[in-house]
């Protein structure tokens, strides 16, 4: 069972206090949000692992260094809030908006995000082994190096996104789309294409998917670029 906290507007004070009520309480039971606003609330560096939030918003809260780990977001708001070099291992976000979030250099382990508008947030440096994505926006979101490696990548939009650097190899894409993506050192090899739009796609771009799998109509539009008519 969790402690369940409904439609109340938080400071950074009044939460520390409840931090505080609740430090030797035992059984310590998680604390769930629901309704709650914490718009641009400074929450940084506090300690709210295994918290539950439920149709909260954080728009421009900062979760700088918090320890986030297996916490639950469902249906948040939390458009351009700073969550850089916080714990969110085994985190999960569902149907949430984060558009515009920063994660820089955050420890990022079993996290998964289902359901989630990502646009333009910016994954820097983050640690992110077995990070996952499922039917997600992450169009033009900054998600260089990233590992994606043998993953099932359900509907995950990157148009317009940075990926440069990222690891695709053996990864299926099942919808989805890669249109206009930033692709430089990216790779894919053994990658299953077949299903993603690769529309924007340039011929010069064409060595990166070596060894990947494509439908004939992606190849037909890859040789179409080259003025010749595939029939």
């Amino acid at each position: 069972m969790s402690h369940v906290i409904s439609d109340q507007t938080w400071s950074r004070p009044d939460l520390l206090a409840c931090l505080q009520d609740r430090k030797g309480v035992e059984p310590l039971q998680p604390l769930h949000f629901e309704r709650c606003e914490f718009d641009q609330a400074d929450l940084s560096r506090l300690d709210l692992r295994g918290a539950r939030f439920t149709l909260c918003n954080f728009a421009e809260a900062s979760f700088d260094r918090a320890l986030l780990s297996d916490t639950r977001w469902a249906g948040c708001r939390a458009r351009q809030a700073d969550f850089g070099l916080a714990d969110l291992t085994n985190a999960r976000f569902q149907d949430c908006d984060l558009n515009n979030t920063q994660w820089t250099r955050a420890k990022m382990a079993s996290a998964f995000f289902t359901g989630v508008k990502l646009t333009g947030a910016h994954f820097a440096e983050v640690s992110a082994l077995g990070i996952g994505f499922k039917d997600s926006l992450l169009v033009d979101a900054h998600l260089r190096g990233m590992s994606f490696r043998k993953q099932s990548l359900e509907q995950l939009d990157f148009s317009e996104a940075d990926l440069s650097g990222c690891d695709f190899r053996e990864a299926v894409f099942a919808g989805g789309s890669l249109r206009n993506a930033h692709l430089k050192l990216a790779r894919f090899e053994g990658a299953d294409l077949r299903e993603v739009d690769l529309g924007g796609l340039r011929l010069a771009n064409a060595a990166l998917f070596k060894g990947a799998i494509m439908s004939h109509r992606q190849a037909a539009s890859l040789v179409e670029e080259l003025g010749i008519r595939v029939v």
